[in-house]
């Protein structure tokens, strides 16, 4: 699950960074509301870590830009702020949630979880395609009675490949939303995620297959009976 965390505070920004991608969060840090805008118009994440007060653009400008621009993707608010008035003009602005400064970490990962699983929930629950099923909720693949809970990575591309059967998803796509937008991960750690796939679709008896099509990327396509 890729998230975008603006906070102009240095300190801050990198700890709960930290603290995301130890819960098997990809994250992208920005630290003025202008970056933030940038990072949303190039990228596509699962939620957006908002502060409110930072330079360039308060996280209020940021919010109702994305807003007017029909994103609809999932924001918590996060801010010195705490008076009732704040909150409501960020709950209007189209925010999902508000933690007001100073927080406990858990809360925070209680309320991400608890907006990502509201966006969740109004998709489709469970990918099918072939004999193969991923649930999203459960973090698991399976084919008939067998089953598998995927690691953080795995599910990411194997969720993006499901959603789209056929398409062709360029490496640098696969980098761009499990990784990163700034990651420094060499490119052919995709590769690698993409032999593991196949060896777990394979295992489990999947009627399903990653294709590599040249200099564009990989596709899931269904066997040929």
């Amino acid at each position: 699950m890729k998230l975008l965390l603006a906070e102009d505070e240095t300190e801050l920004n990198n700890a709960l960074a930290a603290v995301l991608r130890h819960n098997n969060y990809t994250v992208d840090c920005v630290f003025d509301g202008q970056e933030a805008l940038d990072y949303l118009e190039i990228s596509e994440y699962d939620g957006v870590i908002l502060d409110i007060m930072m330079p360039k653009k308060n996280g209020l400008e940021v919010l109702r830009t994305i807003r007017e621009q029909k994103n609809k993707v999932p924001v918590l608010l996060l801010t010195a702020k705490a008076e009732i008035d704040d909150k409501v003009e960020g709950l209007d602005a189209g925010a999902d949630d508000y933690l007001a400064k100073p927080f406990v970490m858990k809360e925070l990962l209680a309320r991400i979880r608890a907006i990502t699983r509201r966006q969740s929930d109004m998709t489709d629950n469970v990918l099918t395609y072939g004999n193969v099923t991923l649930n999203r909720s459960l973090f698991e693949v399976s084919v008939g009675e067998q089953k598998s809970r995927l690691a953080n990575k795995d599910f990411q591309m194997l969720e993006m490949l499901m959603a789209n059967p056929g398409q062709v998803i360029s490496t640098d796509r696969f980098m761009e939303k499990i990784w990163g937008y700034d990651s420094d991960t060499e490119i052919n750690v995709v590769w690698v995620y993409i032999s593991n796939l196949r060896k777990k679709l394979a295992s489990l008896g999947a009627d399903v297959e990653i294709k590599a099509v040249r200099n564009q990327g990989y596709s899931l396509i269904q066997l040929q009976v």
